[in-house]
């Protein structure tokens, strides 16, 4: 009974849903990183393929090997975050973690991220990454691979999620 007032307590000074559990050590499995593959074609390829041109010019300045598009897990992962930032409504790296673990399961030694929004070119998104520290850290960094989630929302705005990774 204690356990119930408390969370119905949370709850009410929150004002947010939880759950309780009466067992906090119970076994949990292992997280699922299953991802439908579909998602991938729901990116905007176009765009995509411009931004990675882009970035390749960037890298080769610096003597930095072209990193390759991944139109299969990452661009699925990547495509998945873009559509919950559109829910949101904002742009986050929201369980991160997650795409970072899913993609290492998968041979990726590590995981970079950029997202942007309201974008309309490949040239002004790249732009702005650039002029971004820790977005460029990320575009020069000891990445082979790329997927994308480029999608617009209802109202025609642009929604981007980059992931980055190393094989």
């Amino acid at each position: 009974m204690k356990t119930i007032k408390t969370c119905l307590l949370a709850i009410v000074l929150l004002f947010i849903v939880t759950s309780c559990s009466k067992d906090d050590s119970i076994t949990t499995n292992e997280a699922d990183y299953s991802i439908n593959l579909n998602l991938a074609q729901e990116t905007n390829w176009e765009l995509a393929d411009e931004i990675l041109v882009l970035i390749n010019e960037h890298r080769a300045t610096l003597e930095l090997p072209s990193i390759e598009r991944d139109q299969q897990y990452a661009s699925a992962y990547a495509v998945q975050h873009t559509n919950y930032m559109i829910d949101m409504n904002r742009i986050n790296h929201d369980n991160f973690g997650n795409r970072s673990e899913a993609l290492k399961q998968r041979g990726a030694i590590r995981v970079g991220e950029n997202v942007a929004v309201g974008y309309n070119t490949a040239e002004a998104v790249v732009f702005a990454w650039l002029n971004s520290p820790s977005h460029k850290q990320v575009i020069e960094g000891n990445y082979t691979h790329s997927g994308f989630g480029i999608i617009q929302n209802v109202n025609g705005t642009n929604f981007f999620t980059q992931l980055f990774y190393n094989k």
